[in-house]
């Protein structure tokens, strides 16, 4: 790992930001997904580790770097994951980032920013660009590239206020993979208040152990959500007539990334 740490001033001062990545076997990609987030701009950061039960040399990776703070778990997955870190973090805003993703440069900053622009906000999410590494033999670096950036309603892109995620409630862990679908959903029917911004803020990887996932489950999950959704307005006290009812979720942009997190 080429980044480093907080320093130790740093470490002791309350976080503004606390990251949060949940790793499941990923030692092949976390430690370059740390330093990613050391490369941030912004001070003091929290970052946890959350170690879901991987069997390969994830802690060990984890443990190695200087300011993170490491927790382990039986595996349960991401949505557990990501609970189990929410639980321990100090910070007033909250970010996630898978184990095999990265985030650009000023990716905190740029969301910071939109905050100070404008407080009422809750969530600000940003566009994610899909990458492969290596890239084929003989591919230049903008070959990793894979298509174009989309807007992308995933943890890795999401900058939450923490009192709004505690309003909204944990991630669930029932669903297989779709449990950030959930939250979004319920995150709408709270009435939080949220901003895309167009950059990209988000690297997501695509390699051999989840190509094709998402669009596997994506739509089946949705229909899971919006289902889960609707029962949960049914069981609510009547509504007045022409009351308002927004609070089912609408499907996103077509071309927009809404599909779960890996764990």
């Amino acid at each position: 790992m080429s980044g480093g740490g907080p320093t130790a001033g740093q470490a002791t001062e309350r976080p503004l930001v606390s990251v949060i990545i949940p790793v499941y076997n990923g030692q092949a990609y976390l430690a370059e997904a740390l330093d990613s987030v050391f490369a941030q701009m912004h001070r003091p950061l929290e970052v946890i580790v959350v170690d879901d039960g991987s069997t390969d040399r994830s802690a060990e990776i984890a443990r190695a770097v200087p300011g993170v703070r490491y927790c382990a778990q039986p595996h349960g997955g991401p949505g557990a994951s990501r609970n189990l870190g929410v639980s321990r973090a100090r910070g007033p805003f909250l970010a996630f980032l898978d184990a095999d993703d990265l985030w650009p440069v000023g990716k905190l900053a740029r969301q910071l920013a939109a905050f100070d622009a404008d407080p009422t906000l809750d969530i600000v999410y940003g566009h994610v660009q899909p990458f492969r590494r290596p890239a084929p033999a003989g591919a230049t670096v903008a070959d990793e590239r894979i298509g174009g950036s989309v807007p992308g309603y995933v943890p890795g892109t999401a900058l939450i206020r923490r009192e709004a995620f505690l309003r909204v409630g944990p991630i669930a862990t029932h669903w297989r993979v779709g449990e950030f679908i959930d939250w979004y959903a319920r995150a709408r029917e709270a009435g939080l208040n949220s901003l895309m911004v167009p950059e990209v803020l988000l690297k997501r990887r695509v390699h051999t152990e989840n190509l094709g996932i998402r669009e596997r489950v994506s739509r089946t999950d949705y229909v899971r959500v919006l289902k889960a959704s609707l029962d949960r307005r049914r069981a609510r006290t009547a509504r007045p007539a022409g009351s308002d009812d927004s609070t089912v979720p609408d499907a996103p942009a077509r071309g927009a990334i809404d599909t779960p997190s890996r764990g």
